[in-house]
């Protein structure tokens, strides 16, 4: 009697696991995935850059992530307010994100000032190494890893250009932002390139947005005959005064970005930014795998790019020659 009602009982507890495996399992299958979730640095607007944002889009659906279904994004802009930016790299860094992905030095500083533990991705950097942020291109060493937009012959190679399209060109002033590391290293190549073109150069410091006019006072007043614009948080923000004043001065100017020559600037050559935030994607997806920054080496740019705006063109009395026309890769009419 005992041995039957053991059976009985041990047929009867596997009758309640099963049926108790059976309604737990569509509860289990109702349960939503969780996806990875990623954060976005940027100190500029929204509108600053889309071209760049779709960029990064892209390069992220092009490894099969789809915003909103396998990945989420929380994105943040501070619109130039640092106050903003600390701000919002602090509550990225609270809520836990798998990766910071930081859209420039001043940006990648904010998120490393919040964490140590997640890993940023640089989608561009002037200096990575000077900036502090990895102890060597090969071998980052630390949480951060990226791109690096060093390329600091580009600044001759502008000068070059300057030179051909104004070939009695003699003085070109250098605007830049001491604080920047990789500028000090391009203003550096200029100067080469400036003694091998016989150029003479004129350099002006950007440190804060009332110096954009006194510059181009001291433009007028040094003679300077063309302008090269190396990049900065203050002239990138205020692109569109630089460029007015530029075009009211009558004077050919280079940029390192292409949004001062969209927003009327005369002529722009570097690496090609849409190309360093695309590939930013990658090691979004390789961190997302496993991969640790310190393992993953900084990659240099590769491709470059160069814009002209002809409507500035005609606008200050230049004609821009045909041989260099031709090795524009975007001509805006």
């Amino acid at each position: 009697m005992n041995s039957k009602f053991k059976i009985q009982s041990s047929k009867f507890a596997v009758l309640v696991a099963v049926l108790l495996a059976a309604l737990c399992a569509p509860v289990a299958a109702q349960e939503p995935e969780k996806i990875p979730r990623i954060g976005y640095l940027s100190i500029g607007s929204r509108s600053f850059t889309p071209a760049r944002v779709e960029a990064f889009r892209n390069g992220l659906r092009e490894l099969s992530y789809v915003e909103g279904k396998n990945i989420q994004i929380d994105w943040r802009f501070s619109d130039g307010d640092p106050a903003r930016q600390k701000a919002s790299a602090a509550e990225l860094a609270r809520l836990k994100v798998e990766v910071i992905v930081t859209a420039g030095p001043a940006d990648t500083r904010a998120a490393k000032a919040a964490t140590r533990a997640i890993p940023i991705v640089m989608a561009q950097d002037s200096d990575p190494i000077g900036n502090g942020f990895v102890t060597s291109l090969a071998r980052p060493g630390g949480n951060i890893t990226g791109l690096s937009a060093e390329s600091p012959e580009v600044a001759g190679k502008q000068l070059e250009l300057l030179k051909e399209i104004v070939p009695k060109l003699s003085r070109v002033a250098v605007m830049s932002s001491p604080n920047i590391p990789g500028n000090a290293q391009a203003v550096k190549e200029a100067e080469v390139a400036a003694s091998a073109l016989g150029l003479n150069l004129l350099h002006l410091d950007i440190s804060k947005p009332t110096d954009i006019e006194d510059a181009f006072k001291a433009v007028k007043h040094g003679r300077a005959e063309a302008i090269l614009v190396l990049g900065s948080p203050v002239l990138n923000i205020r692109r569109a005064q630089v460029t007015a004043l530029a075009a009211r001065s009558r004077l050919p100017a280079t940029y390192t970005r292409p949004e001062f020559v969209e927003a009327g600037g005369l002529m722009t050559y570097g690496a090609s930014y849409n190309d360093l935030y695309r590939r930013a994607a990658s090691y979004v997806d390789k961190i997302l795998k496993g991969a640790k920054p310190a393992d993953l080496p900084v990659e240099q740019p590769t491709k470059f790019e160069m814009v002209v705006n002809l409507k500035t063109a005609k606008q200050i009395g230049l004609t821009i020659p045909p041989n260099v026309l031709a090795r524009a890769d975007r001509v805006i009419k």
